[in-house]
């Protein structure tokens, strides 16, 4: 079943699973469900994986299905059953193939003739299984005046195969462990699978958590030392009016000497002018 062209129909599966081994298939699913998200935020691209592409016009024979391709400028990135090159007007600009059993030599071969005849931009191949079926793990190679020329794969310090794709913004690479995986050199960022970016978010939300717990914690302390502080305060008001009626009882014992002090002025003045007064008498 698929759409049909001047009578011809053009079925939107071949009857072939998408991977032969577990290999195939989690290399095909890391690369197109990473690109996905990648290309997420751009409706004009659409990422697609062992979809077919059919390239020919009243020859419904003529399709392939490459593992992931991703075509730049696409009519929107809705859902497909197929590609039609006529239909859609473009071709993809990136295609990986993923090699296997029954499938890594057409790949170097008849697959790799169509797309640089289809205008192909960037043809990707890799090995899932470490050199079991190509002499090179890692294979990328530009269409330039029509032919595809070699990118450069170089190996990094530390086992790394990488190779950039002018397309894609990113770099294409095989990691130690033999895993295909794309990387960001401008953000300086591994693309995640969504398993990883769902245990990504789990860390951060365990980290977030452990972090409101520990301000929490805090806020507590704080509570505790605010009301502390308060207690002191409320302490230190009372020693301040303590001291401030100590301070009006000095007063007023001060004023009663005062005043005791002027009264026996006034009787000492009192009795000099009595002794005065019997001296004069005698």
């Amino acid at each position: 079943i698929g759409p049909m062209y001047d009578g011809v129909v053009y079925p939107s599966g071949d009857g072939e699973p998408m991977a032969e081994n577990a290999y195939q298939y989690k290399a095909i699913s890391y690369t197109e469900s990473a690109l996905a998200i990648w290309f997420q935020d751009d409706p004009a691209v659409y990422v697609a994986a062992d979809m077919l592409i059919y390239y020919s016009l009243g020859d419904n024979g003529a399709r392939l299905a490459p593992d992931v391709f991703v075509v730049a400028g696409a009519k929107g990135n809705h859902l497909r059953h197929s590609w039609l090159v006529w239909a859609e007007g473009g071709v993809p600009q990136f295609v990986l193939e993923v090699a296997s059993p029954s499938t890594w030599e057409r790949d170097a071969t008849d697959k790799r003739d169509i797309y640089k005849n289809m205008g192909v931009l960037e043809y990707w191949r890799f090995d899932p299984e470490n050199g079991k079926f190509l002499r090179e793990i890692l294979i990328g190679e530009r269409l330039v005046n029509g032919e595809y020329v070699r990118m450069e794969v170089r190996r990094d310090a530390d086992g790394t195969l990488r190779g950039y794709s002018d397309f894609l913004k990113l770099d294409v690479c095989v990691r130690p462990d033999g895993q295909i995986r794309l990387y960001d050199p401008a953000a300086g960022e591994w693309l995640l699978s969504p398993d990883e970016t769902n245990a990504a978010l789990r860390q951060r939300d365990a980290q977030l958590n452990e972090t409101n717990a520990q301000l929490n914690e805090r806020d507590a302390q704080l509570n505790e030392s605010n009301a502390a502080l308060r207690q002191r305060d409320a302490q230190l008001s009372e020693s301040n009016a303590a001291l401030r009626e100590r301070d009006a009882q000095l007063s007023e014992t001060n004023a009663a000497l005062r005043q005791r002090d002027a009264q026996l002025s006034e009787s000492n003045a009192e009795i000099e002018r009595l002794r005065a007064a019997l001296r004069e008498r005698k």
